[in-house]
């Protein structure tokens, strides 16, 4: 474990003294990072992560994201960045690419995961990825079948976390049984090492909780939308049902698509269709920017660093996505320290003190 330096500051505040690196894997320039960085991992389930993943969902997504194939030698390069910073957690779906490059961000990271330099960290990458509950999945064969397919794009022999994508339990209630059915026997068949489900809401998540244990398969993760954008009752229920039974809750969005980067105003907004979400909530956002933008200043982080600092305040494992090296690099920059209880309070009230609030997933269920 790596020794915190003497500081002036607190504590749990560790000071990005910054030194020069350069991945060993990459012929990327050198970027700034933490001089003392903290390898320190969280249990989930059987598992050992890192206390924040990498989202993948841009990674082949054409209509939001502007994924192009030119890409890919860059995003190989922010994965051998991360998995050379301690990052084990990488997040998929096989739904994620769009059109013909369906699948397209479970492919890139077998690429990737393939051709890592570096037999323990490779060994020790722990991918979580989802499957999604399409209409023609009716039969729990027919999942453990898509769960065999992620296993060939991945090029793996097991997956760390296989999670059901979404629950029908609002419009196909029937399917919903053969879906749990499914996950049941991939952890069965050891296709994967453990399973969990993402916008599940606290009702939902009871139930197939009880279900599983009931068959002597323990739940461990549940991913949802979660980030001071989203902290209505609903979220922070899911939050306490997770405490409560154990299952470590994953934060998809923990900047709120972009919308807690600060780069965004409503005289700026990215184009595409987040510009028009943004357009209707980046006007309400001020209290809780402002409040961002103030404590960052005096930790000497960004923006981004801090709103993802606090999701990981709050005992949630974020999975920001990442493009670009410049993400992937600040992203970085949100581990190794702690923002202490008052700023923790201080986010919340300016954010139940901003009149906007992020669109739920629609597939979450009650």
């Amino acid at each position: 474990m790596i020794k915190e330096a003497k500081m002036a500051s607190p504590p749990c505040c560790l000071l990005p003294t910054a030194a020069l690196f350069k991945s060993p894997h990459s012929n990327s320039t050198l970027v700034k990072l933490p001089r003392f960085w903290p390898w320190q991992k969280v249990k989930m389930g059987p598992m050992s992560v890192s206390p924040m993943g990498f989202g993948t969902w841009a990674w082949g997504n054409k209509l939001l994201w502007g994924y192009q194939e030119s890409m890919d030698s860059d995003l190989q390069r922010v994965f051998n960045l991360a998995v050379d910073n301690g990052i084990n957690l990488f997040d998929t779906a096989d739904s994620y690419g769009t059109g013909r490059l369906n699948g397209q961000s479970e492919k890139l990271l077998g690429k990737f995961i393939a051709e890592y330099k570096g037999q323990r960290a490779r060994d020790n990458i722990v991918i979580a990825t989802k499957l999604a509950a399409y209409p023609w999945r009716l039969t729990p064969g027919q999942f453990v079948a898509a769960c065999r397919s992620s296993l060939d794009r991945l090029q793996i022999e097991q997956i760390g976390i296989g999670q059901l994508h979404w629950s029908t339990a609002n419009y196909a209630p029937l399917q919903e049984k053969a879906l749990w059915d499914g996950l049941v026997a991939m952890y069965e068949k050891g296709l994967v090492r453990a399973v969990g489900v993402s916008n599940y809401g606290p009702k939902q998540l009871v139930k197939i909780n009880n279900y599983l244990s009931d068959r002597g398969v323990p739940l461990c993760s549940a991913q949802v939308q979660f980030s001071l954008l989203s902290t209505g009752e609903a979220q922070m229920e899911i939050k306490n049902v997770c405490d409560s039974l154990g299952i470590r809750l994953i934060s998809y969005s923990p900047l709120g698509l972009g919308m807690l980067t600060g780069k965004y105003s409503p005289e700026n907004l990215p184009s595409g269709p987040r510009g028009l979400l943004f357009r209707q909530i980046l006007p309400g956002l001020q209290p809780l920017l402002f409040a961002l933008t103030e404590i960052a200043r005096t930790r000497r982080k960004t923006i981004p660093q801090v709103a993802i600092n606090w999701c990981i305040c709050k005992g949630t494992i974020p999975i920001p996505g990442v493009k670009t090296l410049e993400q992937a690099q600040e992203n970085l920059g949100a581990l190794g320290w702690r923002l202490s209880s008052n700023e923790v309070l201080e986010l919340e009230s300016a954010a139940r003190s901003s009149p906007q609030k992020m669109i739920q997933n629609i597939f979450q269920t009650s």
